[in-house]
């Protein structure tokens, strides 16, 4: 009997571990941004890296800076409604959770030119969140695997028959929660060229808090009506900070009156993170550097006149370059993201129509799933709708946005025996912009 007190320790030191993300799923989460910035490239699904003239788009390709025609500020909120819905063992439990941000505050200057070749010049500085880490699930089910096998009754007595062994489970609850941002300003430097040419360079700092909580509860018994539920029960406290630099240099060009061209490219982000974890046996903290991936982004809009507009973005994302130093205590992390992970396309379609003062505006946006084993539906899709109005020196913007994506979270990674939890996200989102002419 006393192995299997030694068994019951061994595991729920494994457990311990198990429970909160792992280095491999903390760097593509710190690799992945949402969807946000000002209402009016919200609405268009951020299919803006051939337009510029909007304070989000200098972030996807910084020459679109040079194309406002006048200085503007811009100030945007936010309110995001999450419900995730677990699925563990045919169990199916839903959370509904609602957050508001200032996801973009920024201000562009426009400096005309007395040159006839360089027309004008524009400085740009925007906040912008990032990423919103603020979720939470459960998941609720029986697994008919008990992990938590121990002896509630040992005594070292030589006598087996008053031992009490929970082998035998009722059920398992698995509680994640998860808090902080990554938010992000980015500096713009960005020039036109005769009629048909815009050049643009940009730094980007980013700064990260993420907090996370795991709670994994089993109801065990021993098959003759004792019970352990009390005892099952493990907490991981993950608490991460970093702050990261990376750059943008982006071109616009206009072939013809209509047709808009833009390439962009963003470069890694060189984070330096440190962590703090605590089990509920140990307190633990770490520092160590992550490299995001870079990426690149294709551009093309048609512009119908004063009417109104398509527009179109791709952007490939190589998740294999992600990477963990120091290299020499990262080298599995390291390999598992070159043979878990893949390249990604991510693609986004937008259209505005005008009328008088108001604006008409909608997009679909698609991202696929950095992860080789990945099913179709892990893939986020969403559309966009949004309205805007030009009241003169002020215009007022909104949109909603619509998104949904499955994943699993595996809290048993160590038991071939347990599956992991099938998750449903359903992301909705109202956005709010005013924008002044300074």
């Amino acid at each position: 009997m006393k192995k299997i007190i030694y068994l019951g320790v061994f595991l729920c030191s494994i457990l311990t571990n198990a429970q909160s993300l792992g280095y491999n799923d903390i760097g593509v989460l710190f690799s992945s941004e949402d969807n946000n910035g000002t209402a009016r490239s919200r609405a268009m699904s951020g299919a803006f890296g051939a337009l510029g003239g909007d304070l989000s788009a200098s972030e996807i390709n910084p020459a679109g800076a040079a194309v406002f025609m006048k200085s503007e500020a811009s100030l945007t909120l936010n309110s995001r409604n999450q419900k995730i819905n677990s699925n563990y063992y045919g169990t199916n439990t839903s959370t509904d959770d609602s957050f508001t941000n200032l996801s973009q505050a920024g201000v562009v200057f426009v400096y005309k030119s007395n040159n006839s070749k360089w027309k004008k010049t524009s400085l740009s500085l925007n906040y912008s969140l990032s990423k919103d880490f603020n979720n939470s699930w459960i998941a609720n089910g029986n697994s008919n695997y008990a992990t938590f096998i121990y002896d509630g009754n040992f005594t070292d007595d030589g006598d087996d028959t008053n031992d009490v062994i929970y082998d035998s489970t009722d059920g398992q609850k698995f509680q994640n929660f998860t808090s902080g941002q990554n938010e992000k300003i980015t500096i713009s430097i960005a020039s036109q060229y005769s009629d048909d040419l815009y050049i643009g360079a940009s730094l980007v700092s980013n700064d990260i808090t993420f907090y996370q909580t795991a709670i994994l509860s089993e109801n065990n018994n021993d098959g003759a009506g004792n019970t352990n539920a009390a005892q099952s029960h493990l907490r991981n406290d993950l608490f991460n900070t970093g702050t990261g630099i990376a750059f943008n240099f982006g071109i616009i060009s206009k072939p013809t009156d209509n047709i808009r061209l833009g390439v962009a490219y963003k470069s890694p982000t060189w984070y330096d993170l440190g962590e703090e974890f605590d089990d509920g046996y140990q307190t633990s903290a770490y520092n160590y550097t992550l490299r995001t991936p870079s990426k690149l982004t294709g551009s093309f809009a048609y512009i119908f006149d004063t009417n109104g507009l398509i527009s179109l973005d791709y952007t490939h994302k190589n998740y294999n370059n992600t990477k963990l130093g120091p290299s020499i205590d990262f080298s599995s992390e390291n390999q598992r993201f070159n043979t878990d992970l893949k390249g990604t396309s991510e693609l986004r379609i937008g259209t505005e129509w005008r009328y008088k003062k108001a604006s008409f505006r909608g997009g679909y946006h698609f991202e696929q799933s950095p992860y080789k084993d990945a099913i179709s539906s892990d893939d986020l899709k969403g559309y966009s709708l949004g309205l805007g109005y030009n009241f003169g020196n002020v215009k007022l913007d909104v949109s909603y946005e619509n998104a949904n994506r499955t994943d699993v979270y595996d809290f048993y990674p160590q038991y071939t025996q347990v599956n992991a939890a099938e998750l449903t996200f359903d992301s909705s989102k109202i956005t709010a912009s005013l924008v002044f002419k300074i």
